[in-house]
């Protein structure tokens, strides 16, 4: 969603006209969003103040994805996270424990998008993680575009911080891990062949479609532009200016 549909708190210019074009079309859409600030909820708050009716099933976070790996591997863990309260009360829904102290016994250490972060978080992530925890990024975007070409450091630029400290670097959940792609396959009964991936930014969004076998179209309305484009090996199956572009190819 981010860069792709809106921009901070602004609607990009034509984002509702597409989405409606695609219903009118009978097409299916599913708003997948490597931030894991916030929950499917939120999101949907927010879509709906922009003017974008949404449901939450229509919302899959990187942080849905990661409780759903973790589900898998160890029901009702031990995790010391670096999120915010909405990501802490998803885990907690999904059955795990939220450890905020340091030094004590932990299964996982979990990096989100953590816009409360403090010095207090990175030490004791450091901690365990040199000591051998496993450790799991939401997502590995460095930023998060707003408007006027501004940005947020993102989930990646904190990792980047704690691998400089301990060497390690984590096991990403959300995109551009393939899984992401067949999680949303199963959960919405579509074959991964009639998907396309749409989104604003080369590692993730156009490398998901390309890990996942599908097709992908990159945008130019955030973090990637156009020049950044032309300079990268990374290829996506269509580009486009913005989403308000991509419907006179539908």
């Amino acid at each position: 969603m981010d860069g792709t549909i809106y921009l901070g708190d602004e609607l990009i210019d034509g984002a509702k006209e597409f989405l409606a074009a695609l219903k009118s079309r009978g097409k299916d859409y599913v708003f997948l969003t490597n931030n894991s600030s916030k929950s499917a909820k939120a999101y949907v708050k927010k879509l709906r103040g922009l003017g974008i009716e949404a449901t939450e099933d229509e919302v899959f976070t990187s942080g849905e994805a990661t409780t759903l790996y973790l589900e898998k591997e160890k029901p009702g863990a031990r995790v010391y996270l670096l999120g915010t309260e909405a990501l802490e009360e998803e885990f907690i829904r999904a059955g795990f424990v939220i450890e905020k102290q340091r030094k004590k016994k932990v299964d996982y250490v979990v990096l989100g998008f953590d816009t409360t972060l403090t010095y207090e978080k990175i030490w004791g992530a450091c901690e365990y993680i040199a000591r051998g925890v496993d450790y799991i990024a939401t997502h590995p975007d460095f930023v998060c575009p707003l408007p006027n070409n501004e940005f947020m450091p993102d989930a990646g630029a904190m990792a980047a911080m704690i691998e400089a400290a301990t060497g390690k670097t984590p096991k990403v959940m959300g995109k551009p891990n393939k899984q992401v792609v067949e999680s949303v396959a199963l959960k919405f009964g579509r074959e991964k062949e009639d998907m396309v991936m749409v989104g604003d930014r080369l590692y993730t969004d156009v490398q998901t479609g390309n890990n996942a076998g599908i097709a992908s179209a990159i945008v130019f309305s955030g973090e990637t532009k156009k020049e950044d484009y032309g300079a990268s090996p990374i290829r996506a199956t269509f580009a486009y200016p913005s989403v308000k572009e991509m419907m006179e190819g539908l």
